[in-house]
């Protein structure tokens, strides 16, 4: 980049906010420095806020409301057709107990960090061979065709699909790319080739890897074949997805080259996801405004539905963006007003079937999706939680209009595609004056209350005044708004647990909350310029997960346990482990919470922690790894029999002035920084953890 650029990045994008300046360009395209996309004035009611195995983990709960399917495992699925009716198995164990690991202390090492008694390994980095015949990775002559075949950039999401006991599938999202640490000699993205930005294109999206376990060990590593029938490069270049649902087909979807509006090209900026019960893989689209310019020349009319996305319609190439309108020029508003209205969806991918067309589904909404995950009612209804990451904006549910059946694969593969889409609202249960900023309880000893879920949308029927069905689906950020949803913080993983049923929401931060004309504090988000998060727990009424009340509660209130703005559970805080910037959350099949952090505003290295969440250790919070410099810890996967634990060591070096000729981290070959997958495991083959 130009020098007067490198001098001013590291005022890009923070905001007050912990991330490094690095991330926020190339992440979400300096989101922070731009206004918060939710300016609406929802009335509040009293204080109102709200927000299996991985983040991007499964789904399958347990509960009183919940159709247990296996036990904290993804299903094992058979290598047949959609028509066939594999039965979901977990694998052998699942024998997780008590937290017995030692806590790491926190620390700044280059290194990825475990437990004694552990060990760890690199499964697959950026650039390793993904699809048979793909070219061995080389640093200064990467092309788009050999990036299609390997593994991309940047992973975030996690899911481990079972084959058998010693096989399974790796499914993988590559969330962005930072082209100052891809790409030898850079010096802007304006300078970029248009080859260099379609290798950009082709490192995003997702990997499909088969791989096999070593040995009877918890590690596993890729397997090595000339026939892999699997394996799989889903990329924003040149993947064609199908549009489903009640949005499909409508003019806001409608290009001139898709001029039915049922087909899109690539997937943006995937962050987490999840594992269905029936063996597919979901995917949030997220920061997906960045890649698109010229908003600027849009219909007047389109213009305040860009806006409430984080879309620049008064400048012509926004401050953040990609580029990309150079390599495709479908990226350029200015020329295909509704290709933006194309991202942001749920993405769904069967890894058992490469020949199928990945489907983004309308029914579920639009918005920044950090990701879903499900649980199957006890009416058999399918039922996703989704985040909105986005300072100030909602969270949501969808229930299916079909049941799940357990031995019909090709009946559950529609269960997404129609339903109900409710938004969440919330209120605490303490006395306004009680919730002062401060993080301090109030008098009865808990931040708690009560929530209501509000219809959207059913089917084609709308619930929102003077908004059609596929307008609350395709802009359903102005359908949250008009309905009066609660404003939250940040909103990410949102996470079923296996034991209870009850779901969990991790509100990774909000450093405008109660600045200036932002929104003030309340129960739900009780601190002021909130840069550490917490996590919110949310028990459905009656265990009904398609019922629309509920009650809530903040279990923990991240940050330093020695500060007062603290609280773990009413666990000893001295005790605990410092937590900061909660992002993805699972659960191994003792029911224990695991969270991995994103821009730990503390001064170390992100990392991923455990903790219960039921009994007399509910908060005891205890670091389990941490990740190297500049990254950031996604996933986390625990299998299904809680041998080993994956997580995806995302942004590795991403520091302000660090480039790949002159990097800040070397993890993990000891040259320049790459983005890489590892699991972890204990030496004695025990459960890990306990």
């Amino acid at each position: 980049m130009p020098d007067i650029r490198r001098r001013l990045l590291p005022l890009l994008g923070h905001s007050g906010g912990s991330r490094d300046a690095m991330t926020c360009l190339y992440r979400c395209g300096n989101a922070c420095d731009h206004p918060v996309p939710n300016e609406t004035d929802n009335p509040y009611l009293g204080d109102v806020v709200s927000s299996a195995m991985s983040r991007r983990g499964l789904l399958a709960a347990g509960g009183a409301g919940a159709l247990v399917l296996g036990l904290s495992s993804t299903p094992a699925i058979a290598a047949t057709p959609a028509s066939a009716a594999p039965a979901p198995v977990a694998l052998k164990g699942g024998k997780a107990g008590p937290l017995t690991f030692k806590a790491i202390p926190p620390n700044q090492l280059d290194s990825l960090i475990v437990p004694n008694g552990y060990d760890s390994s690199v499964v697959i980095r950026w650039g390793d061979p993904v699809v048979p015949g793909a070219p061995e990775f080389s640093l200064g002559r990467q092309t788009a065709k050999a990036q299609s075949l390997q593994f991309g950039y940047n992973n975030d999401f996690v899911g481990v699909i079972p084959i058998s006991d010693d096989r399974a599938l790796l499914v993988v999202n590559h969330e962005y790319t930072n082209e100052e640490l891809m790409f030898p000699g850079f010096t802007s993205l304006d300078a970029l080739s248009v080859e260099q930005l379609k290798v950009a294109m082709a490192a995003h999206g997702l990997s499909v890897v088969e791989i096999e376990r070593v040995g009877r060990s918890g590690q596993w590593t890729p397997v090595r074949s000339k026939r892999l029938r699997y394996n799989r490069r889903i990329t924003a270049l040149e993947t064609r997805f199908r549009l489903t649902g009640p949005a499909a087909g409508t003019p806001a979807l409608r290009t001139a080259a898709d001029p039915k509006g049922y087909t899109v090209i690539g997937t943006l900026n995937n962050c987490a996801g999840g594992v269905t019960p029936w063996g597919t893989v979901l995917s949030g689209e997220e920061n997906f405004n960045q890649y698109f310019v010229g908003g600027d020349a849009v219909p007047e009319a389109d213009k305040a539905k860009l806006n409430r996305y984080g879309i620049s319609t008064t400048a012509r190439y926004p401050s953040g963006s990609r580029k990309w309108e150079r390599a495709q020029e479908r990226f350029d508003l200015a020329k295909h007003p509704n290709e933006a209205n194309r991202f942001g969806w749920i993405v769904e991918v069967d890894p058992f079937d490469p020949d199928a067309p990945p489907r983004k589904h309308t029914a579920m909404g639009r918005f920044k999706h950090e990701g879903a995950n499900v649980i199957v009612a006890r009416s058999g209804h399918v039922v996703a939680y989704m985040g909105d990451d986005e300072r100030f904006d909602y969270l949501y549910k969808f229930v299916s209009a079909g049941k799940y059946k357990k031995n019909d694969r090709r009946h559950n593969l529609t269960l997404l595609e129609s339903g109900t889409l409710y938004v969440a609202q919330v209120k605490g249960d303490s006395p306004a004056a009680e919730i002062d900023g401060s993080g301090k309880l109030p008098s009865d000893g808990a931040f708690d209350g009560t929530g209501k879920w509000i219809k959207l949308v059913s089917g084609t029927t709308s619930y929102v005044p003077g908004m059609t069905a596929a307008e609350v689906l395709t802009f359903t950020r102005l359908a949250g708004d008009k309905v009066g949803a609660t404003k939250m913080d940040r909103p990410e993983d949102v996470q079923p647990s296996l034991k209870t049923g009850k779901i969990y929401a991790a509100m990774t931060n909000n450093t405008n909350r109660g600045v200036g004309s932002n929104p003030g504090v309340d129960e739900a988000n009780p601190r002021n310029t909130n840069k550490h998060g917490h996590i919110f727990e949310i028990t459905e009424d009656n265990g009904d997960h398609t019922g629309l009340t509920f009650t809530w509660s903040l279990p923990i209130v991240c940050g330093d346990p020695a500060a007062a703005d603290t609280y773990f559970g009413g666990y000893d805080k001295t005790k605990v482990s410092p937590i900061s910037c909660p992002d993805n959350v699972a659960f191994d099949s003792a029911g224990n919470l695991w969270i991995s952090t994103d821009g730990n505003a503390l001064g170390s290295n992100d990392g991923l922690f455990a903790t219960p969440i039921e009994g007399p250790d509910r908060g005891r919070v205890k670091q389990f790894l941490t990740v190297p410099r500049g990254a950031e810890t996604c996933g986390p996967f625990i299998t299904g029999d809680d041998r080993s634990v994956f997580v995806a060591v995302q942004h590795p070096g991403e520091i302000s002035g660090a480039t790949v000729d002159k990097p800040a981290s070397t993890w993990p070959d000891g040259d320049y920084a790459k983005p890489g997958v590892v699991v972890t495991w204990r030496l004695d083959g025990g459960p890990v953890g306990s």
